[in-house]
């Protein structure tokens, strides 16, 4: 059974089926068609990718954006179906940001009996002492965040990081990469820390930005923003947003188009030496 026809199947009957978080959703076709398609892609990138591995504990890293919010919400309703077959633990890293709002993801990841812990670190401080005003904050802000997650997963015996990186994220990284870094590469679905003892999983890969801003907005999740660096303007990953966007509305479906070129690299047709042996390609002189 395919995984289109799985969850067609398990959707029938969905308010006896369905995690107490969509209890109160639309009963709307539009949003019906929502769920239905995040989460038959979140399901295809889970199958494609080989992320389970049955009893494993994931650590969902959950920010209050989104992005998080979706990812948290689609596990969790995957789960619900018996179709992912881990324990999930949600968790918050505070990073001490000024007038962040402590008692809205406890409340809320309690009030629906979801396991959680909240890590508070204060990494506001050094990224705002190390990175001059003005400067972008993301990339060090990430990396500090990320090894507090590692260490956290590690402590909470997780063998993966769950994280809310979606399509487009995925598409900004490669163009950013290309202009910028002069080399081919993207986010991966699928990833092993540099320690080597924590797998790091996007089952978001193939959702659009897009359809998780409407999930979020019909399932009133209280939205976090972040003051840090989205106070910030000029960012390289919003030039590549705002191009990626003018190429959709220009020729729409291209975003998907190449998340399947991401999928179907030929080394022999690119440049690169160390990728593809040209040295011994050849004809035979006969």
């Amino acid at each position: 059974m395919t995984v289109h026809q799985t969850l067609e199947t398990l959707t029938e009957d969905a308010d006896a089926r369905s995690h107490p978080l969509f209890a109160d959703v639309p009963a709307t076709v539009e949003f019906n068609k929502l769920r239905k398609r995040l989460l038959r892609q979140a399901r295809q990138a889970i199958e494609d990718f080989s992320m389970v591995k049955p009893g494993q504990r994931w650590l969902v890293a959950l920010s209050g954006g989104k992005d998080s919010y979706g990812l948290l919400a689609l596990l969790l309703d995957l789960k619900w179906r018996g179709l992912l077959p881990v324990e999930l633990l949600a968790c918050n890293l505070d990073q001490g940001q000024p007038n962040f709002p402590k008692h809205i993801l406890p409340n809320y990841l309690a009030g629906l009996g979801v396991p959680y812990r909240i890590e508070y670190q204060d990494t506001y401080s050094v990224v705002t002492d190390k990175i001059p005003e003005g400067r972008t904050y993301c990339s060090l802000c990430s990396r500090l965040r990320r090894g507090h997650l590692y260490r956290i997963a590690r402590e909470e015996g997780c063998a993966a990081l769950v994280l809310g990186h979606h399509r487009e994220d995925i598409l900004e990284t490669f163009f950013m990469n290309l202009f910028h870094g002069g080399r081919l590469a993207a986010m991966p679905p699928k990833l092993v820390n540099d320690e080597g003892d924590v797998l790091v999983l996007r089952p978001l890969a193939y959702c659009a930005e897009a359809d998780l801003a409407k999930f979020a907005e019909a399932m009133r999740f209280p939205i976090i923003p972040c003051d840090l660096c989205g106070s910030q303007d000029g960012l390289q990953r919003n030039a590549m947003k705002a191009m990626l966007d003018d190429i959709e509305r220009r020729m729409p479906g291209r975003k998907d188009t190449m998340i399947r070129a991401l999928t179907n690299v030929r080394p022999s047709h690119l440049l690169d030496r160390g990728l593809f042996d040209f040295t011994a390609l050849g004809v035979d002189a006969g």
